[in-house]
């Protein structure tokens, strides 16, 4: 099972409130958390992030959580756990039968919530040891497979020449990456037949593009946390 730091929970559900104190309880217990204020917005979402587990309301105007449910069965195997003021037998039975992994009733301790999302984080396959999908850069997640950099449901912007740079030191992370490899690897190497001048302004150029970045990463760019100069050597990335 993920550890909660590695666990990212959407949340869906029409009210405010509830949507607020979910978010504000699952944070404080470690797990990265975005949400919905109804199916269509969960939708968009889904498109753009992939999320270890759904925590679903069940009574939503427009298209409910069953149906939502019903309806993400078919292309994603993502856990729900459904959350309803519902506790009967037949409305767990129908929440369950429409693919949800669990069924919480209304109203429920906070800690019960914690134990059932680790009941069912617990019963997930072990990931296969590979590169993390996301890297969490303090309040930031880069996904490694798209080149995105998320800001909770936010999408950053990044110039071409930024996600490659931000790929590049993300398949190396903790590894110093010198100025001559990101050179080579962002094109600025040309034939390696160049003069000496050309090979300083090519660095420049890297340095310049760290800078940039480290402004769209960073809290204090001046006292970098993420993007490290490693002296004497280039630049590493070193994520949460």
């Amino acid at each position: 099972m993920t550890s909660a730091a590695d666990t990212h929970i959407l949340i869906v559900d029409d009210d405010e409130r509830i949507r607020a104190l979910l978010r504000r309880f699952l944070q404080k217990n470690g797990f990265f958390v975005s949400q919905a204020r109804d199916a269509q917005q969960a939708r968009r979402l889904l498109k753009g992030l992939e999320f270890d587990l759904i925590v679903l309301d069940v009574m939503m105007p427009g298209e409910d959580g069953v149906s939502l449910t019903r309806d993400l069965r078919k292309t994603i195997d993502t856990p729900i756990l459904l959350l309803t003021a519902k506790g009967e037998i037949e409305d767990r039975i129908t929440g369950l039968e429409s693919g949800a992994d669990d069924y919480l009733a209304k109203p429920f301790e906070p800690r019960e919530l914690l134990l059932r999302i680790a009941a069912i984080l617990r019963r997930m396959p072990a990931p296969e040891s590979a590169a993390p999908k996301f890297l969490s850069l303090g309040s930031l997640r880069y996904d490694t497979e798209k080149g995105e950099l998320w800001q909770g449901d936010t999408l950053l912007r990044l110039t071409g020449t930024e996600q490659a740079l931000l790929h590049r030191l993300a398949a190396s992370r903790g590894k110093p990456v010198s100025r001559a490899e990101l050179i080579e690897d962002l094109g600025r190497g040309g034939s390696g037949n160049g003069n000496a001048d050309e090979a300083e302004n090519s660095e420049r150029a890297i340095d310049v593009q760290i800078t940039r970045l480290r402004r769209k990463i960073e809290t204090d760019p001046k006292e970098p946390r993420f993007l490290q100069t490693v002296r004497g050597t280039g630049y590493m990335l070193v994520a949460d």
